[in-house]
């Protein structure tokens, strides 16, 4: 996976270079999430790794299947990853990318999971407190999972504040057994 990483980079900086230079981050974020997705799809897989599909039916096909109209500069994207047998980096380079656009931003990603759904008010007021915690504007992104029994876990990057019943169990469990 860090091999991955490695090969996405460099597309990623020089994405957001254009991006950032043509007003366009937003528009970037989001065609190279579409276009991870759509590498990440498993028939879209077997047809990049099949040998008998030419790099120019590739690049039709994958293109198509963007259901956008391509940039200049997107075209030199999708067909640099074809020429060098790099689509299945894609995820990666989306990923990196918004990593760089968020420090761009001074934002970061956070991911927060809740025992129960949250409507409006409690996500922004839980964001307003994260926010003073992590020292970073957030764009949460909100799971449930009813197995954490109640409160949420944020995490930030590699940092987590899990603030769940089921953490706090957790933690009770091993203090009475130490």
């Amino acid at each position: 996976m860090a091999e991955l990483s490695t090969f996405a980079r460099p597309y990623a900086e020089a994405v957001f270079r254009i991006a950032r230079d043509g007003n366009a981050l937003g528009e970037w974020s989001a065609l190279l999430g579409d276009m991870a997705s759509i590498a990440a799809n498993p028939d879209m897989a077997a047809l990049m790794s099949d040998p008998t599909v030419a790099a120019t039916q590739l690049y039709d096909i994958f293109a198509a299947a963007t259901k956008r109209s391509l940039s200049p500069e997107a075209q030199n994207l999708l067909r640099a990853l074809i020429d060098n047998d790099r689509l299945g980096v894609l995820p990666f380079i989306a990923s990196q990318f918004n990593e760089l656009k968020n420090a761009h931003e001074g934002a970061a990603d956070a991911e927060v999971v809740s025992a129960f759904p949250l409507d409006d008010a409690q996500l922004k007021e839980l964001v307003a407190v994260m926010e003073k915690k992590f020292g970073v504007r957030l764009k949460p992104h909100v799971k449930v999972d009813d197995s954490l029994i109640g409160g949420v876990r944020v995490s930030v990057g590699d940092r987590t504040l899990d603030a769940s019943v089921r953490a706090q169990l957790e933690r009770m469990q091993a203090a009475l057994s130490a």
